[in-house]
């Protein structure tokens, strides 16, 4: 991933600004296909090359309906120290993705829903 891929992913976001956190964790603990919905032994081989984190988040939140709704919540509860896969993205990828949400959120006059 690149930062406009960063970027994009933050835009997509700010549908989300005015969305109270209970409300977004309510939707993503009723809509999501968490891992744990999986049995263990259903887990992707991966390759050990480039990025498997990257494959293993993919895999892991594909088809899931809330995956934008999963990834804002996230980055409300955890912000940089955020880890695991949420949101069909490794932490790598959501820290960097944070910096950028964050920036947009600040300048926007708003933080995690709600005005100044």
């Amino acid at each position: 991933m690149n930062q406009d891929d960063y970027d994009e992913i933050a835009a997509s976001l700010d549908r989300f600004v005015d969305v109270p956190d209970d409300v977004l964790c309510k939707v993503v603990t009723r809509d999501g296909l968490c891992v744990w919905a999986f049995d263990r032994d259903e887990l992707p081989e991966l390759p050990g090359e480039d990025a498997p984190d990257r494959e293993l988040a993919a895999e892991m939140c594909a088809g899931c309906p809330v995956t934008d709704e999963c990834l804002e919540l996230e980055l409300r509860v955890a912000g940089p120290l955020t880890v695991g896969v949420w949101g069909g993205l490794p932490d790598t990828d959501r820290r960097e993705v944070y910096q950028v949400w964050k920036w947009r959120h600040i300048n926007r006059g708003v933080w995690a829903g709600e005005q100044p």
